[in-house]
């Protein structure tokens, strides 16, 4: 069995879609308005991001995009920096790791 998709709600879809996107290289497969966007990551999982005026993650909630080294790792720490979010360095925690809030409001783990 494989997952399929994922739904997460989020507080302003096209600036979500666009940071998935630039940093995460999802694409969207379709939109509707600002409301909506089926979005696909190399692996054809689908990631649907739907708008919701208050978004209320719990704390340990977050996803996760692994990468293929530690180098990897390190590259999308410095363009999201230069992006100008507000990211810590990586640390070697329970993975070679680093956290960024995304600008729907959901919390989104890079590691190796």
């Amino acid at each position: 069995m494989k997952i399929n998709h994922l739904n997460l709600t989020v507080t302003d879809v096209p600036a979500t879609q666009n940071f998935l996107e630039t940093y995460f290289g999802l694409t969207c497969k379709s939109s509707k308005g600002k409301g909506f966007a089926v979005m696909l990551d190399n692996d054809d999982f689908v990631l649907t991001l739907m708008k919701g005026n208050e978004v209320h993650y719990p704390k340990s909630f977050h996803i996760g995009f692994s990468q293929k080294n530690v180098e990897e790792v390190n590259k999308i720490n410095q363009r999201l920096k230069e992006g100008g979010f507000n990211v810590e360095p990586p640390k070697q925690l329970h993975r070679y790791t680093f956290y960024v809030e995304s600008p729907g409001g959901f919390l989104i783990e890079v590691f190796y």
